[in-house]
């Protein structure tokens, strides 16, 4: 089973940036999928997720109304489109798959598999 995330870089406060990470050796749409993050000296992060049908979004206070998680299944790959990116942003993101729940205030909240993280740096 392998989670890999691209898309990461150097971009500019305000710019934009679109993650992507592809699962292999799995069925994707039977995963909801999700992005964390952890900037340095920081706790991991919740960032967004997303159900296995594309039905049900969920953000985090910080990026709402800034990101966007979609999801191709025919593709078996998320998406996290970042806009008007902050220095607070910086951080390296994670992709994540679960057959319960990514949202981690969720009863059933379980990750069963974690992808490689992809740096995003946003400069001021």
């Amino acid at each position: 089973v392998q989670l890999q995330a691209f898309g990461g870089g150097l971009v500019q406060a305000g710019g934009s940036l679109r993650l992507s990470c592809v699962l292999s050796g799995r069925t994707f749409s039977m995963y909801n999928m999700g992005w964390f993050r952890q900037a340095p000296g920081k706790e991991h992060e919740f960032v967004a997720a997303i159900s296995w049908n594309g039905g049900s979004t969920y953000y985090a206070d910080s990026v709402k109304g800034r990101f966007t998680i979609s999801r191709d299944n025919a593709k078996n790959t998320v998406y996290l489109q970042m806009n008007s990116l902050k220095p607070e942003d910086t951080a390296v993101y994670y992709c994540a798959a679960s057959r319960t729940s990514l949202v981690p205030t969720a009863i059933e909240y379980e990750i069963h598999y974690w992808g490689k993280g992809t740096q995003v740096t946003v400069s001021s």
